[in-house]
């Protein structure tokens, strides 16, 4: 999927290789090795490409899974969301709904009220307190 905002060229410039691998080429960082895998700070969470204010902290919580887990966006509209096949698994997808940066996966495993756990990458984040 094209980013309508930056050009390829301009991301590799941009973001650092494993930020880069992940959001374009939909890759995985490993669990608990991100930044904000295991931060409880108050603030919202951005896209590292675009900027698009993403999810908010007071979703964020620990799933014990090694990522930033969050039970729900914070807004609608701002992510959106594809069948992912890959790896031998059946996931959703999620991407910026902005510049369609690869986010992570979302599961119907999390808490209530939504029963969401949105898996995020956090080299696909930038937080901001």
């Amino acid at each position: 999927m094209k980013n309508p905002i930056y050009t390829k060229e301009q991301l590799r410039d941009r973001l650092t290789a494993d930020a880069y691998q992940v959001t374009q080429e939909q890759g995985t960082e490993r669990p608990y090795t991100g930044e904000y895998w295991n931060q409880f700070k108050q603030g919202t969470y951005h896209c590292i490409c675009c900027d698009a204010a993403l999810f908010a902290s007071s979703s964020k919580y620990d799933a014990g899974c090694g990522w930033p887990s969050f039970s729900d966006v914070l807004e609608y509209g701002q992510v959106s969301e594809f069948e992912d096949h890959s790896h031998g698994m059946s996931r959703i997808e999620v991407r910026c709904n902005h510049c369609h940066a690869h986010l992570g996966h979302r599961f119907p495993d999390g808490p209530e009220p939504t029963g969401q756990r949105y898996c995020i990458n956090s080299v696909s984040l930038k937080f901001k307190p």
